[in-house]
């Protein structure tokens, strides 16, 4: 069957209100869970052969995710598509107030290849826990998880409400060209551009989940033990192949030595070598040469070492950078981390407000005055203040970008709402009408308006 065949069955079915019905949802919410936990060797054996991947790793950071989400909508489904009751004011009485919540329809994701099962299958759990039925692309880079996710999904639920599509560059372009009510797309800023372009053309809502240079700032007041245990599990963690992972380090002068020893025991307590389970191969060539071009073997302070055949690169750390090296002008995403010293924490936040606003940023201090000036002066999708990526695991925040990093959010109530629309609807009894708001006009019904509206 074509695919926009599916997608005009799609919102066929959508016309008959079946997924609104919260009985409805939380039957496939189940469904999706059962499919997830039934064929969880599958996903494990497919993410194994796509980029080495761990059972532990693919655990912690892909399926327990998507548990977690599901059994957070079935719990919360009732009260998150509860008609919210508002204040009617004054001009409005006798009446009623209500915000209804109901689904946009026809949904696109486009998910990501880096954590390939949470970035595909997250958004999907939201969007039909919110009502919409669904079309997912899952990343063609990673192709053995494409592959299973195409099947479990299409062997377990009907195409006219769930469906996966495989395919690459040319099958994606032409899913833009289709109508959606809503596209979320996860990747680069440079494809997020083309997905928005392309949405435009219908007027199409999007979320896009991009990325950017995330920096970590450690400062001299920072428990410098804490900070280079917590940035080594980040930035190496997936071999760096992370969109919140700490991009680069801007480490206060008077500490840096210090620190770069302690990050260099870290590294090497964690054992991050190429035959470990806990650290993953890069996905591809083409990103295995990307990466090591911008390994200045002048500029190593640790590691530096790979291996082409195996999609091996050691974790490395760079010292003695500066702001025009290549290795700065573009969002890393791999094992590599270029360290800048500063020596005015002022100075450097200003500097880092001037550049493109990023998915992340970190800041380890004790220092109450720098954590103040970290959450108002700097603006970026997300963060912590003496950790990493661990925002992502709290439900209760949005996960999103701002600016180059991204559109929009989602994670527990912000992806119900977005991909929901809030409907107004005031109710009005139909007695007691008065007749100032109705021709002929007058001063005096003027006077009388102006002072209902306190003008």
């Amino acid at each position: 069957m074509e695919i926009s065949d599916i997608v005009s069955k799609q919102k066929e079915f959508f016309k008959t209100n079946q997924t609104k019905n919260i009985k409805f949802r939380r039957m496939y919410l189940e469904k999706l869970k059962e499919v997830i936990i039934k064929n969880e060797n599958l996903l494990y054996e497919a993410i194994e052969k796509d980029f080495g991947k761990s059972r532990f790793d693919t655990f912690t950071t892909e399926i327990s995710f998507i548990i977690n989400d599901i059994n957070y909508y079935l719990k919360n489904l009732k009260s998150l598509s509860k008609t919210k009751k508002v204040r009617t004011n004054l001009i409005n009485q006798i009446g009623k107030s209500r915000i209804h919540l109901e689904p946009l329809g026809n949904i696109l994701v486009i998910g990501a290849w880096n954590y390939p099962y949470q970035l595909s299958l997250s958004p999907v759990i939201a969007a039909i826990a919110a009502g919409n039925c669904c079309v997912v692309k899952p990343s063609e880079i990673a192709e053995n998880t494409m592959k299973v996710m195409t099947k479990i999904i299409n062997d377990n639920f009907p195409p006219e409400y769930l469906y996966a599509y495989e395919g690459g560059i040319d099958e994606t372009t032409e899913l833009l060209k289709l109508r959606f009510d809503k596209i979320f797309f996860t990747g680069s800023t440079k494809v997020g551009k083309i997905v928005y372009e392309a949405a435009s053309k219908n007027l199409t809502p999007v979320t896009l989940e991009l990325g950017g240079k995330s920096p970590a700032i450690v400062t001299k007041d920072a428990n410098l033990e804490i900070a280079a245990k917590r940035i080594v599990w980040g930035k190496f963690l997936n071999a760096g192949q992370t969109c919140v992972a700490p991009d680069y380090l801007l480490v206060e002068e008077s500490v840096q030595e210090q620190f770069l020893e302690t990050l260099r025991k870290y590294i090497k307590e964690f054992d991050y070598k190429p035959e470990s389970e806990h650290y993953t191969r890069i996905i591809n060539v083409k990103n295995f040469d990307r990466l090591t071009h911008l390994i200045n073997k002048d500029k190593i302070y640790f590691g530096g070492n790979f291996n082409r055949e195996e999609l091996y690169i050691e974790p490395t750390i760079l010292t003695h950078i500066n702001w025009e090296d290549e290795v700065m002008q573009e969002e890393i995403f791999g094992p590599i981390l270029p360290v800048i010293s500063f020596t005015n924490f002022n100075i450097i936040v200003n500097q880092l407000s001037d550049l493109e606003k990023p998915l992340a940023a970190y800041l380890f201090t004790s220092n109450a005055e720098e954590k103040e000036i970290f959450k108002n002066k700097l603006s970026f999708g997300g963060g912590c203040i003496n950790e990493v990526i661990m925002h992502l695991g709290n439900e209760n925040l949005p996960f999103g970008g701002v600016g180059n990093s991204g559109i929009g959010n989602y994670h527990g109530k912000f992806g119900f709402d977005t991909f929901s629309h809030q409907k107004a609807i005031l109710e009005k009894v139909t007695w007691g009408e008065p007749k100032i708001k109705y021709p002929p006009y007058s001063e005096k019904k003027l006077g009388w308006i102006r002072k209902l509206l306190n003008f």
